[in-house]
């Protein structure tokens, strides 16, 4: 109990700043608090023992989103991809048009950041945290996010994944990855670019989606693909045909609200996947919505170590 009052001291003798005495008392308290001083970090666990109380930067995705990942935060509002099949912009009750438009960054982003960085760090979390599930970080307009995001992440003990339709423009952040502990993956509809260019308008083609997800592998990184939406089932059955070799993992779904895919024969295509994957030697994880489908026993899991 006198360490914790000796600490407190220390913090408010040091001022707000604090840091730069030689003390031995002030810098313990400056390595307990932080830069800004003051107060010890408060970081309480959330019942699912991954994310943090209070914080809603870096959060726990729900539903069908909290699938793909434990972690995530989002640094920009909106994307510019066009995908006509998204619903994000219901979720954040904006219009498509400016949805569309382009990402902007959040106000006072890095910030906010830092702090429930800060959080998850005093935790002792240190799980990927994905970006991103409302925006894209590799999106065509800004990025200026991107890599001081990335940076804070990996500065507080945390690992990364990044999930676009962005192809090469995610190659200038290349460096920034780490084969032990971060992930690239790529979002995939089909291998034709007229397909693409009708439902994601704004986003790199598939082949240049490919490519990149080839350059990252080639890099060491780990790598999968999300096949959903799943707009059309023998695209995504020929996208694990043809990317293979260099995907370590495929995350399977349907396509949800969209008319179209009513009358998709759901449970064929879900034995198809599984066959090919096996048939393939590929690893997969299928999503909530086509596990009535599976097989009784069939292996799933949720969560897999993303990296190498």
């Amino acid at each position: 109990m006198q360490k914790q009052f000796d600490l407190f001291q220390a913090a408010a003798l040091m001022g707000r700043k604090g840091g730069l005495s030689t003390s031995p008392a002030k810098q313990e308290a400056a390595r307990a608090n932080g830069p800004l001083g003051g107060r010890p970090v408060i970081a309480n666990l959330n019942p699912d023992g991954v994310s943090i109380a209070g914080c809603t930067i870096i959060y726990a995705p729900k539903g069908q989103a909290g699938e793909y990942s434990a972690l995530a935060t989002n640094p920009y509002r909106g994307c510019g991809h066009k995908c006509a099949y998204c619903y994000v912009p219901d979720v954040l009750r904006m219009s498509r048009e400016d949805f569309d438009a382009g990402a902007t960054p959040r106000p006072n982003f890095l910030g906010l950041l830092q702090a429930d960085a800060r959080k998850y760090q005093a935790a002792g979390v240190t799980e990927q945290v994905m970006l991103s599930f409302t925006t894209d970080p590799f999106n065509p307009f800004d990025v200026s996010l991107t890599r001081p995001t990335i940076e804070t992440i990996k500065a507080h003990g945390m690992a990364f994944c990044t999930l676009t339709k962005g192809g090469s423009r995610a190659l200038p952040f290349l460096d920034l990855f780490r084969p032990d502990r971060d992930a690239f993956a790529s979002t995939l509809t089909s291998l034709d670019d007229a397909f693409s260019l009708k439902w994601e308008r704004g986003a790199a083609l598939p082949g240049d989606r490919i490519a990149t997800l080839r350059r990252f592998r080639d890099a060491g990184i780990f790598t999968w693909v999300s096949l959903e939406p799943t707009l059309d089932t023998d695209s995504s059955l020929a996208i694990i045909s043809a990317t293979h070799q260099f995907v370590d993992l495929y995350k399977v779904g349907r396509a949800n609200y969209l008319p179209m895919t009513n009358t998709t024969d759901w449970k064929t295509y879900t034995h198809r996947v599984i066959d090919l994957c096996h048939r393939l030697g590929v690893k997969h994880y299928i999503k909530q919505d086509l596990q009535p489908f599976l097989p009784v026993g069939y292996p799933n899991p949720r969560r897999v170590p993303q990296h190498h």
